[in-house]
């Protein structure tokens, strides 16, 4: 038995009803995007049900150019998160089987906003000082203190509306290994405020012309509870991550990795894997929809990503056995049209494709961990705490 697991990381759907507790009353990643670039042209998921998933939402918005279909071809449905917070690590974990909440601790956006207590160790372990201390995006505050970077060889730091404390450097001042010690070191000392991640973010390039490498890594705070990935590998079935699921999950759970960096390689690496292993579940996360087009407010390169997924989803499922199970979401928002750069807190998309096997309404389900369960169920191993399974219920 086989599952494959796609998070399409940010490819919301509309507000959540407590999005006013975020100040996102309004957003809508996909439907903002289909409205703003003149319609959407995805054929494969339009066959498979996402335009009728807008008609279950309280206040859906139809997705333009993706009409609702009379028979779609996998079951469809929408999750609304339970836990604290719209970042990445709070999705996934849910995803996985873990309600958050509380959430994980934000750090104030106003400089400074990383408290003495905890920068001071910080420098006194990693031997170099800091600059930024502030709420900002990334590419922003790479191009605003990046040459001071390499003059002084000081850390940039920074945060943003999620719980995130994150370094970067560039490559040519301190090697990657360094900033990845530094990341280690600020992790433990991030644990005491509930940080979600710490996140290294290597850049390189001249003044004026700076670019993020793709040497990315994230460092997760430890989930306090079994996610369905340890159960799976526990019950004997192995576990295949994809992209930055490993750093996501603290590695905890995860027979083997391909830590790819863009949505193209990861892409590369579910279909290598399903070429390869015919058994256990694979789990991926399709990075560049959030971190390249939706912190970065650009719709119509998001819309041409998502055309580019349904093209790959289209190729692969023919790879597929009968009795595999796909399923594609994803694990927050982050609407490109809408103000600020960060997450948007809103409902996901959820697809069920089974290759021969009718396809059902899901409904509006509350609680992203209806995934785990579905998982529990698919593979017959012991039931997940909380959540119901989509495949019997």
């Amino acid at each position: 038995m086989r599952a494959i697991l796609i998070i399409l990381d940010s490819v919301g759907i509309g507000e959540a009803p407590d999005a006013a507790q975020y100040g996102d009353v309004g957003c809508g990643t996909l439907p903002h995007i289909a409205e703003t670039v003149g319609g959407l042209n995805l054929p494969l998921l339009q066959s498979w049900g996402l335009g009728n998933i807008p008609a279950l939402l309280p206040n859906g918005t139809p997705l333009e150019g993706v009409a609702p279909v009379d028979n779609p071809l996998a079951s469809y449905g929408a999750m609304q998160e339970v836990s604290e917070g719209k970042d990445t690590i709070t999705g996934h974990w849910e995803i996985a089987g873990i309600a958050m909440n509380p959430g994980f601790s934000v750090f104030p956006p106003d400089p400074p906003s990383f408290p003495p207590d905890l920068l001071n160790p910080f420098v006194e372990q990693t031997g170099r000082n800091v600059i930024g201390n502030k709420a900002a995006s990334g590419t922003e505050i790479i191009a605003e203190l990046g040459e001071e970077h390499m003059q002084t060889g000081k850390w940039i730091v920074y945060t943003s509306a999620d719980s995130v404390f994150q370094i970067a450097a560039h490559v040519d001042v301190v090697p990657l290994e360094e900033l990845y010690k530094a990341c280690e070191i600020a992790r433990t000392l991030c644990d005491p405020y509930r940080t979600g991640r710490v996140i290294a973010r290597p850049f390189r390039g001249e003044p004026g012309a700076f670019e993020r490498t793709k040497d990315r890594r994230d460092y997760a705070f430890e989930p306090t509870e079994p996610l369905i990935l340890e159960r799976v590998k526990a019950a004997g079935i192995p576990v295949y991550a994809v992209g930055k699921i490993e750093d996501i999950y603290a590695h905890r759970g995860i027979t083997e990795s391909d830590h790819t960096g863009n949505t193209e390689t990861s892409q590369e690496a579910v279909v290598r894997f399903t070429r390869e292993k015919h058994d256990g579940l694979i789990i991926a996360n399709f990075i560049d929809f959030d971190m390249i087009y939706g912190h970065r407010r650009d719709p119509q390169g998001y819309a041409d990503a998502l055309v580019q997924t349904d093209q790959f989803l289209a190729d692969y499922v023919s790879m597929l056995q009968e009795d595999d199970l796909l399923i594609v979401t994803a694990d927050h928002g982050n609407d490109p049209t809408f103000k600020g750069t960060d997450h948007t807190r809103e409902y996901v998309p959820l697809l069920v494709y089974q290759p021969g096997k009718p396809a059902r309404n899901l409904g509006l389900r509350v609680g992203f961990y209806d995934i785990a369960q579905s998982l529990a169920d698919y593979f017959q191993i012991e039931a997940m705490p909380q959540g119901r399974s989509f495949l019997t219920t």
